[in-house]
């Protein structure tokens, strides 16, 4: 046998020192940069008014002492707590709504096999391509006949339109990386399609189910485009509109409001991918490939 050199395992180790050296710096630059804004939110959040509109005051850290004035303002004194409200419930709705459709569409696509379900399933995913700013106006058309204008539950209307198409795309990936052998086996048994997905295909294809699950959360809570065009009452705002018209009062901008609403509104969906992300991850990726 012959024996590897002290000089080549010896560079070897070097080498690998090296790579772990750039790795974590170039991580280290990529955590300041990303980490940069909800820290600049938080010192603002944190500052008085008067701090905030001194020029000659250090942006980066808190001088005056700090408070929570801006915080109990908007969680005492103002709509925020509706808006709160009104984005929980156009979620959950939304999530509910999109997980069955997607579900039930992705199974069909991905496991009936009828005739031109390849092209419906690439149709299906095209959608998701077109931007919403192309469909927020005939949607307008569509949401004022039915008399839902000004109220959230336009936004429960439109919001599958954007995560529907991609929640199925992400299901029919998952579903068809899933063996055959297991549809065989639940029909010997004498399960029918329904005790099919429901026993077998939902428990195997769980991270990505969480994975459209964490999508369509994220898409229904930061909507920003469709409030503000459906939604003029202050009652019926949600959190991505709510804190910014209520904030803002013509040219005068109350900074430290607007940062405190941005992380409390930011909260919930930190949370979310702060538990859920390895199943988010695994279910973007297992899906991807079949077999």
């Amino acid at each position: 046998m012959t024996a590897v050199p002290v000089t080549s395992a010896t560079s070897l180790r070097a080498n690998r020192r090296w790579a772990l050296i750039a790795a974590y710096a170039c991580l280290g630059i990529f955590v300041v940069f990303f980490l940069f804004p909800p820290y600049y939110m938080l010192v603002t959040s944190l500052k008085t008014n008067a701090e905030i509109a001194e020029l000659a005051s250090n942006p980066w850290i808190v001088t005056d002492g700090v408070t929570f004035g801006h915080y109990k303002h908007l969680l005492t004194e103002s709509s925020f707590p509706r808006f709160f409200l009104n984005t929980t419930i156009v979620t959950v709705v939304v999530v509910a709504i999109t997980m069955v459709i997607s579900v039930l569409a992705a199974y069909s696509l991905a496991r009936l096999r009828f005739w031109g379900s390849g092209v419906l399933a690439t149709g299906v995913f095209l959608t998701y391509l077109v931007p919403d700013t192309l469909l927020f106006i005939p949607l307008f058309k569509i949401v004022g006949w039915l008399g839902l204008l000004d109220t959230y539950w336009s936004l429960i209307l439109v919001y599958p339109t954007l995560t529907v198409p991609f929640c199925t795309w992400i299901m029919i990936g998952y579903f068809g990386s899933i063996p055959r052998e297991l549809d065989e086996a639940a029909l010997i048994d004498g399960a029918n399609h329904l005790q099919m997905l429901l026993k077998v295909f939902i428990p195997v294809a769980l991270p990505g189910l969480i994975a459209a699950t964490i999508f369509a959360f994220t898409v229904a809570w930061a909507n920003f485009l469709y409030p503000l065009a459906y939604i003029y009452s202050e009652s019926e705002m949600v959190l991505t509109v709510g804190t910014v018209t209520t904030l803002i009062k013509g040219d005068v901008f109350h900074w430290g409001g607007l940062m405190a609403g941005a992380l409390l509104a930011a909260a919930p969906p930190v949370i979310l991918y702060a538990f859920l992300m390895d199943y988010y991850i695994a279910g973007l990726t297992s899906g991807a490939t079949k077999g």
